[in-house]
């Protein structure tokens, strides 16, 4: 109310502006929920209450043993979580997301073996049950949505509690689920294609063949006399292939959904992100087409920095391309987009250079927001300078205060009335690079701008302009809330400098031959040489890196 009541009357006095900056709305009620421990009972119960359903639901012999069994599993299951997967355990939304993937897996094993049990239909048979039970669908989906460690976590605990949901403990089951489940995580480390989900599809089919071959689900006599009976076999080989075809298509379906409704981003959405025709980008190769270059540049070395580490790749070369994309607001007051005849910061005082360069942060949230950008990339776009300086308009600002000094006591200018310099007025706002991924864009980013100022670039001159820009992130602070270790920034330096040295190599001078053109008096006037000659860029620019 009083913030409302303040802007109306800056707004009277024309010290405000009517148009607001879009902010990024958090809804609190969601974010308690999140991490209350009050929430996370009641899905664990609810998972609990599920599975005393399926086992009780049933014509299962000895289903209270089986119960306290499938209990034990339970209790193994949240202990691994919470020890082995902490970040996760805190989510309730990772929780519910988990273990209901793994609750709808084990309620369509126990209705496929239902009806097949119970004739429902007349070509089912108690055998064909076996080979029509999603064993890959939890596996699948936790591996692609959350990682390989998720879904080997999926595969192991519903393969047993798969186990117990008809007799007490049925090995069969047990191992053509585990191996359905592996083969599936096995299958899915990488996918940044949905054509990949299918192929791991058929792998997991063959998988449930061999396994079914294995204990006799599917019989092949080898031997004389006994006859084969082909078409069976052909059918039961069918249902085995497509149970793994038909699970991943399933799969493939279902993740655009899970991904909107868990805040989830798979590698197949980061590479449909990366399309370069995006509305933001095309502006970006018209208005900015250095800071588009420089974008590129970026992608391509946290690409290579994140692959050597084990990072996201694909979403550090995403968020490599929008990260500068605050600049499309005054793309000329940025060094890659001068033109030569002049530079707009010579009419500027220090402190306002430094604000026009530290608002592309926020102009780029504000334009990643309006465009409906993927959180990680706002995210990367608010971090990706953490809380730095502004080090060449900050320096230019001292100067200009020690030559006020200076001319003061010539003047008689009194020491208070020059104005002090303060260094907080000449940092990002933050905050600081919370996540790998933020942080390999962000040494990308300042690596490839300072790069932009070696003369005849040597694997010794980029190698020590590497190290010292890295040291001097990890001394001022910037690299202390990501979870990189000293192993990773030494990965990190020795694939930036690989990367830089593939795009700053030299070429041979060839010799120049006797031209056989006679410029005429036309040609001489329409060339200009002298035009051409007084284009070059003012001294005065800033360094490339000094946005």
């Amino acid at each position: 109310m009083f913030d409302f009541i303040r802007r109306r009357r800056l707004l009277k006095r024309g010290l405000a502006s009517k148009k607001q900056r879009r902010r990024r709305t958090r809804n609190e009620l969601l974010q308690s929920l999140e991490v209350a421990k009050s929430v996370k009972v009641v899905i664990l119960a609810a998972f609990v209450a599920g599975l005393a359903f399926l086992i009780f639901g049933g014509q299962q012999p000895e289903p209270t043993k089986s119960f306290i069994i499938a209990l034990l599993f339970f209790a193994t299951a949240v202990a691994a979580l919470w020890i082995n997967h902490p970040a996760t355990f805190i989510q309730n939304s990772r929780v519910f997301l988990i273990f209901g993937t793994i609750f709808i897996q084990l309620a369509a094993i126990k209705l496929v073996l239902m009806l097949c049990s119970e004739h429902a239909f007349k070509f089912l048979t108690p055998e064909m049950g076996w080979l029509l039970a999603p064993y890959a669908f939890a596996p699948l989906v936790l591996s692609v949505l959350l990682g390989r460690n998720h879904g080997l976590y999926a595969a192991f605990f519903v393969s047993f509690w798969s186990s117990v949901l008809f007799v007490k403990i049925d090995a069969p089951l047990l191992v053509i689920s585990l191996i359905g489940g592996f083969t599936a995580v096995y299958l899915t480390l990488q996918v940044r294609r949905r054509g990949k989900l299918i192929r791991a599809g058929l792998g997991v089919g063959v998988g449930i063949w061999l396994s079914s071959l294995c204990f006799g689900l599917i019989t092949i006599n080898l031997f004389p006399p006994t006859d084969n009976d082909w078409g069976m076999i052909g059918i039961q080989s069918a249902l085995a292939l497509g149970n793994g075809i038909v699970t991943a298509m399933i799969v493939g379906g279902a993740l655009p959904l899970l991904e909107h409704l868990f805040q989830v981003t798979t590698d197949i959405s980061w590479l449909e992100l990366s399309d370069l025709n995006h509305p933001l980008l095309r502006r970006m190769t018209i208005e900015a087409p250095g800071t588009y270059h420089h974008s590129l540049v970026v992608a391509n070395l946290a690409e290579a920095a994140a692959e050597a580490i084990g990072a996201n790749a694909t979403m550090c070369r995403v968020c490599a391309y929008f990260h500068d994309v605050g600049k499309l607001v005054k793309p000329q007051y940025f060094t890659e987009n001068m033109s030569f005849e002049r530079n707009p910061h010579d009419d500027l005082a220090p402190s306002m250079s430094a604000l026009i360069i530290i608002a592309h942060v926020k102009e780029g949230v504000d334009l990643s927001l309006k465009h409906k950008l993927n959180q990680r990339i706002v995210d990367i776009i608010q971090e990706h300078h953490g809380t730095s300086l502004v080090y060449y308009f900050y320096q230019r600002a001292l100067q200009q205060q020690e030559d006020a000094r200076a001319g003061g006591k010539i003047m008689n200018i009194r020491e208070e009335d020059i104005p002090e310099v303060q260094e907080e007025s000449f940092r990002y706002p933050g905050p600081k690079p919370q996540t790998k991924e933020s942080a390999i864009v962000s040494l990308a980013d300042i690596v490839e701008s300072a790069s932009r100022s070696l003369e005849k670039p040597t694997p010794q001159k980029v190698e020590q302009l590497v190290n010292e820009l890295i040291e001097e992130r990890i001394a001022d602070g910037q690299l202390d809330e990501c979870d990189l270790t000293l192993g990773n920034l030494r990965v990190i330096a020795e694939r930036f400098r690989f990367t830089l040295m593939t795009m700053l190599h030299t070429r041979i001078a060839y010799p120049k031959g006797e031209s056989r053109f006679t410029p005429t008096e036309d040609d001489t006037v329409r060339m200009r040489p002298d035009v051409m000659a007084s284009l070059r860029k003012p001294e005065s620019a800033p360094p490339v890196s000094a946005a």
